[in-house]
């Protein structure tokens, strides 16, 4: 049934004030400063019937262990509030926080390489002292501010009003090249003689939602984009990406004190980088993966592994929310259904085959064999992370062939939200897209859990980092089952209504 709606903003910093060991790269970074500040903004929307509350979070991703600890916080603190209605997405910046346990119930590749080194050998950090946040520290400064977040927005959810849209800019692009062997490379070299095609297509789509008070007056924004904010992932300092100037540029437009929603749709195979017309880091990277010999100077973006480039891409998205804009305000909602599902999903795990462990395990062995010191590190960890994920996998599916998720799906009106915990490959939301009964339908990914990369089946065939087994916790099956639970209940929430 339709009724008015509450709606109640937060934003508050989650920028620490140590330094802090940055997540997203398989090389050490501790942070030497700050380029721009992460926040976590939180949007609460309720009815008289439902609810749900969003926190965009600038983060890698949402460990089950971080969503626990805010739902645990905010109990008895938000009458009405439901803690399993929070969502908690990540928008997959690379210049954030580490934080947690790193352990993982599918084992991890550090546990691994130490069941298989000698004793005396010993694992080194870079850096780990007092000016340092470390990692359990990190996770319960997160956990107080998101929760304060969630909590304020929830009670001081005021009677809002609401209009939807669509634009266009082109920030994300497929990561993934293909040979002509049949196999793919993440980042691969689009110059080379073999090179066929690029595995996956693009959407170049925003779904937007803008929200005004009860005087129309403008008061947020929801942005979704099929695009992590990953343009300064190899950089050691504190970043919100593209993300976090969107915001600068919307507000010296719009207000000081709009608040945006930032949410990632599905984009496991997605970057903010052409490879077809590469342009190379102005400043010097560590990822052997983005060298290039004899590259042809191209027009085309400014580097997308520079500040510059992310002020290119904040430019195009925030160009084109405020053009939308002056059409959206035109056509505002004043009631809207509002209904939420929570979903324990379970999914196939994907397994490893004998020969595949065997191979893995040679590799680890030859590994160990060869080591010329007694001390291994985050980059040795980081060359046998492929093998060790193997390893870690066969062991585990020897009690376990499924894996369980939490994935929600929101009707607001005529339009759909849905989320995962993956880097889901963007066919499967382009499928849910087309098959969904909703007028407009937002994917969200990496929210309420980290379940790593959700390939296609062709990802596989071809092969490499972001479809292999280590990749990920399921395959394409788990993803085909995914999106049909998805658009099934986005059927059962527009059926209901109709009834």
């Amino acid at each position: 049934m339709k009724t008015y709606i509450k709606a109640g903003w937060r934003e508050n910093s989650i920028t620490p004030t140590k330094r802090a060991s940055l997540a997203g790269q398989f090389y050490e970074r501790i942070s030497e400063y700050v380029e721009t500040d992460i926040t976590v903004t939180a949007l609460a929307v309720s009815s008289e019937y439902d609810h749900f509350v969003i926190c965009s979070c600038d983060l890698l991703y949402v460990q089950e262990s971080l969503m626990d600890k805010v739902r645990q916080k905010i109990e008895g603190r938000c009458e009405g509030l439901d803690p399993m209605k929070v969502i908690l997405n990540a928008t997959h910046t690379h210049t954030s926080i580490d934080y947690g346990n790193p352990q993982s119930k599918y084992g991890s590749a550090l546990d691994v390489l130490k069941k298989y080194v000698p004793e005396d050998f010993t694992y080194t950090e870079k850096v780990r002292d007092d000016s340092i946040i470390q990692p359990e520290e990190a996770e319960i400064f997160l956990a107080d501010s998101i929760a304060d977040a969630v909590i304020n927005a929830w009670n001081n959810r005021k009677k809002a009003y609401f209009s939807n849209a669509f634009g266009r800019a082109p920030v994300g692009m497929c990561r993934r090249a293909v040979y002509k062997d049949g196999t793919a490379l993440m980042w691969g070299d689009t110059q080379r003689g073999d090179f066929i095609h690029l595995e996956g297509g693009n959407d170049s789509g925003i779904e937007l939602i803008y929200f005004y008070d009860e005087k129309e007056h403008l008061t947020g924004i929801v942005a979704n984009i099929a695009c992590p904010s990953q343009i300064l992932e190899h950089r050691s300092f504190i970043s919100s990406d593209y993300w976090g100037k969107v915001k600068i540029l919307l507000r010296k437009q719009l207000g000081p004190d709009i608040f945006l929603l930032a949410l990632c749709g599905a984009a496991g195979d997605q970057c903010p980088r052409d490879l077809i017309r590469w342009v190379p880091p102005i400043t010097p990277i560590d990822d052997p993966n983005i060298t290039r010999k004899d590259t042809v100077k191209r027009v085309a973006d400014p580097s997308m592994f520079d500040i510059e480039g992310s002020w290119k891409a904040a430019k195009r998205i925030a160009n084109e929310i405020i053009d939308v804009y002056s059409e959206a305000k035109e056509h505002v909602t004043v009631n809207a259904v509002i209904k939420h599902e929570c979903i324990d999903l379970q999914l196939p795990l994907r397994k490893a085959t004998e020969k595949e462990y065997e191979y893995a395990l040679f590799k680890i062995k030859e590994f160990v064999k060869n080591k010329e010191s007694t001390t291994y590190d985050f980059n040795d960890k980081a060359k046998m992370h492929v093998h060790a994920g193997t390893v870690a996998r066969y062991m585990y599916q020897q009690k376990e062939d499924k894996c369980n998720i939490e994935m929600h799906v929101i009707r607001m009106g005529d339009i759909a939200i849905a989320t995962n915990p993956f880097e889901l490959f963007l066919d499967y939301g382009n499928i849910m897209k087309a098959r969904s009964r909703a007028s407009q339908t937002l994917i969200v990914q990496l929210a309420c859990g980290c379940g790593n990369y959700l390939p296609t089946k062709k990802a596989e065939q071809h092969g490499h980092y972001s479809a292999y087994i280590s990749s990920g916790i399921t395959g394409h099956a788990g993803g085909r089952k995914l999106t049909e639970v998805t658009l099934e209940t986005i059927d059962k929430l527009w059926e209901e209504e109709d009834k």
